[in-house]
């Protein structure tokens, strides 16, 4: 039934920084519950405390167990940033749509941000500029419209010159548009949180347990998982990443392969005030600081699936991000202390698909990550829990699996 895949090779660099432990024990018997999480990376995990916050009995499996997944793979630029451009993405979809996207994914950092500081969880988070350098997909003339249809959409955006950016980041490019309000954070050290707190709340954590069939019943469903116990549930929410079950339609929805490094640490080498930068190319580089000094730089992307492929390639692959890097920033030193790889989901739009499954209304999914992985988990954990509510949240529809 799952259609599973190797989601990350190699060390990444989160090993380094120690989690909480999430306890779990082993699902002996069948079992009942109000919402079966079925996935505990980030986004089941940030699912699993929005629903137990609402006072909903929720049981979360996975066939790995917590944040052992493709969490441990992100470079965690939470960025509320859509990997398609705004200027761009309205020719997909339509000015008025592309405008509420990108303003959702904005209010989607706000919300995480506020979340964080009142759970109190202890993930490192700290506000981070961004910097959308001019590249091949948008030069400097592409970038200027672009940072003007973020501020008709309400979005501050900011044009820089080459002599800008030059002056005040110490990076040598045509130009850039400056962002503020984005999240630098420890993604395994969210996730862990998140999953205390739903744990703190009754929740039940059962690992490995991995979910082999499901049937769907007019009022309840009923996923049966390997080993024999069966979980019955009034509604399932499929937070399985890039691992697709087969009742998740794959249409639209294609598997890519990322590369990343990180340094040793060397703070006193690091450009002016840590910004996040990406690239506005195909495949873009994307470099962030951690808070100990160290460099995350990551890229070239392919779209294809074969891990054994992608893991012979991350040694090739390592080496041209190093060297990309050096040219970005002549003074740091780029030698990889950790290099790792992984697969994530995209989209054509870059937009996720959530919400429930057509013909299937008590089965939900979150799918399409792209590079805004823990972004749109945020917003996952906004709109299906709402839903199960049977309440209406006013921007479902434009991420629905029937838009």
């Amino acid at each position: 039934m799952p259609r599973k895949l190797d989601l990350r090779t190699g060390r990444p660099v989160w090993s380094a920084y120690r989690a909480p432990a999430v306890p779990t024990s082993v699902l002996t018997r069948d079992a009942r519950t109000d919402v079966l999480v079925i996935g505990m990376g980030i986004s089941g995990a940030m699912m699993a405390e929005a629903l137990t916050a609402l006072g909903r009995d929720v049981i979360c499996i996975d066939r790995r167990g917590p944040l052992k997944g493709s969490t441990a793979a992100t470079t965690a630029l939470v960025q509320f940033e859509i990997d398609q451009p705004l200027s761009i993405l309205s020719k997909m979809v339509g000015n008025a749509k592309a405008r509420q996207a990108w303003r959702r994914s904005r209010l989607a950092i706000s919300n995480l941000a506020a979340r964080i500081a009142e759970l109190g969880i202890n993930c490192g988070m700290n506000r981070a500029q961004s910097l959308y350098l001019a590249g091949t997909v948008l030069g400097p003339s592409q970038l200027r419209a672009e940072a003007e249809a973020r501020q008709q959409a309400g979005i501050a955006a900011t044009y820089l010159t080459s002599r800008q950016l030059a002056d005040d980041y110490s990076v040598a490019r045509d130009g850039a548009i400056l962002s503020h309000g984005n999240i630098a954070l420890d993604p395994r050290k969210l996730t862990a949180g998140l999953l205390l707190k739903a744990l703190g709340r009754r929740a039940r954590l059962h690992a490995p347990a991995e979910a082999i069939g499901m049937e769907d019943h007019a009022d309840k469903v009923i996923v049966a998982t390997k080993g024999g116990p069966t979980v019955t549930a009034s509604h399932v929410v499929l937070a399985t990443g890039y691992e697709l079950l087969d009742v998740v339609p794959a249409t639209a929805h294609r598997i890519i392969s990322t590369w990343a490094i990180a340094t040793a640490p060397q703070p006193r080498r690091l450009w002016p005030r840590r910004a996040f930068l990406w690239e506005a190319s195909d495949p873009y580089l994307y470099v962030r600081a951690t808070a100990d000094g160290r460099v995350i730089c990551g890229g070239e992307d392919e779209d294809f699936s074969d891990e054994t492929r992608r893991d012979e390639l991350i040694a090739s692959k390592s080496a041209r991000i190093a060297t990309k890097l050096g040219r970005l920033f002549p003074d740091l030193d780029v030698r990889p202390e950790f290099a790792w790889t992984g697969s994530f989901g995209t989209t054509t739009t870059g937009l996720p698909y959530i919400g429930a499954i057509a013909r299937h209304p008590r089965i939900h999914a979150v799918m399409g990550y792209g590079g805004n992985g823990i972004t749109f988990s945020q917003l996952a954990s906004e709109i299906v829990p709402a839903a199960i509510s049977g309440l209406d949240d006013t921007d479902a529809d434009l991420f629905s699996f029937t838009r």
